[in-house]
């Protein structure tokens, strides 16, 4: 099913309703995607750093469906790069780890406790891509709220 940027959002947003879902899902899924970036930053090949590639990807991912999306997506990015690079110079790349693992893996307990409240599975377990649709759910909001259109 070829799915346009709406089609997408008002898909992931059927299993989450629930308004603690919401916030939940609102405080955990940058937090999730920060320490993915920040994890692959760990992983270094010639000078890249995986977290690069993983952008790169997902920055095609959501030109396809929309560019102000994108554009929103690159700034995010830019500013979790940021906060990350920042990070390497306080912490050993070890420390960094541990710091990631534990972020990422208790805002996963969040998710999870967040869908048992919905009374819903996750959308991903539908669709992996709806991994990337979460923080496009987030942005339109954002972008309603400031009547931007996507």
């Amino acid at each position: 099913m070829n799915r346009d940027i709406h089609q997408w959002i008002s898909d992931y947003g059927v299993s989450h309703q629930n308004p603690m879902n919401k916030k939940i899902h609102w405080i955990c899924v940058p937090l999730i995607m920060f320490t993915l970036l920040g994890l692959l930053s760990l992983v270094k090949i010639y000078n890249i750093n995986l977290t690069h590639l993983i952008i790169i990807f997902a920055l095609f991912f959501y030109l396809r469906l929309s560019i102000s999306i994108s554009v929103g997506m690159f700034i995010i990015s830019a500013i979790q790069l940021g906060i990350i690079f920042y990070m390497e110079t306080l912490f050993l790349d070890l420390h960094l780890l541990y710091i990631y693992l534990l972020i990422f893996i208790i805002a996963w307990v969040g998710q999870f406790i967040g869908h048992k409240i919905e009374g819903q599975k996750p959308s991903f377990f539908e669709d992996i891509q709806f991994l990337l649709i979460g923080p496009a759910w987030i942005i339109s909001f954002i972008y309603k709220k400031m009547g931007i259109k996507y």
